[in-house]
């Protein structure tokens, strides 16, 4: 019995901690395992996914302890942080940013999915949390069909900030396995897409109207503009 009982035990821990790590195929996500991690997200919980950079923490935008405990993770102040969002396609980015001229949009609808954050002016849907003295806002669509299924199953964005090597400015970690075992105790789930990269995205401040390259990352925007 007390064999038995060891055994049901094992069974249930192994199971609770194979939960946390979430393998999804990155070409196909499956529906199942998707709605999975979108269940965490939509109860509040911290996620770690796959763009078509680097690995990134992420929460929905809305919830302010989700991302406030992120924040604690990276060891940085909300107010004073670059973050940003993860939205589906172009059309739920403009809902998003305000103003955006025929030339910038033109920009975007040639990069986009793909591996850019661009910063844009902050339309009245984004949650003071993300709001600067500048009214500015930090926006991807990666060309990664996980995190924008994520995304599209949530029905709004999820925060992108990336996961990092603590202490390591510009050191990434890259392998899900990895990760799993660094932040096992620390997230709600960790979701394998393949390993990763180490290569940034590009950064792209165009908020004058003209676009103004800011970190050069994965996308070469400069034969776009």
């Amino acid at each position: 019995m007390l064999i038995l009982t060891a055994f049901f035990l094992f069974c249930a821990v192994f199971n609770k901690n194979s939960q946390m790590l979430l393998n999804i195929n990155s070409e196909n996500p499956e529906g199942r395992k998707i709605a999975t991690a979108v269940e965490k997200l939509k109860s509040g919980g911290v996620i770690i996914y796959p763009t078509d950079t680097i690995y990134g923490l992420g929460c929905d935008i809305f919830n302010k302890k989700a991302v406030e405990k992120i924040c604690q993770l990276r060891k940085i102040k909300p107010e004073k942080a670059n973050l940003s969002f993860i939205c589906n396609d172009l059309s739920h980015l403009s809902e998003y940013a305000a103003q955006i001229d025929n030339s910038i949009f033109k920009l975007l609808k040639k990069t986009l999915p793909g591996p850019y954050t661009f910063i844009l002016k902050s339309s009245n849907l984004v949650p003071k949390l993300f709001k600067n003295n500048k009214k500015t806002i930090g926006i991807r669509i990666p060309d990664n069909n996980i995190a924008r299924a994520l995304v599209e199953g949530l029905g709004r964005p999820i925060l992108s900030i990336s996961l990092k090597n603590d202490g390591q400015e510009d050191d990434y970690l890259v392998d899900p396995i990895d990760i799993y075992d660094s932040y096992k105790k620390l997230v709600d789930l960790v979701i394998d897409g393949g390993i990763g990269s180490y290569n940034p995205s590009t950064v792209v401040d165009c908020t004058s109207g003209e676009p103004d390259v800011i970190r050069e990352g994965a996308g070469d925007i400069y034969q776009y503009i």
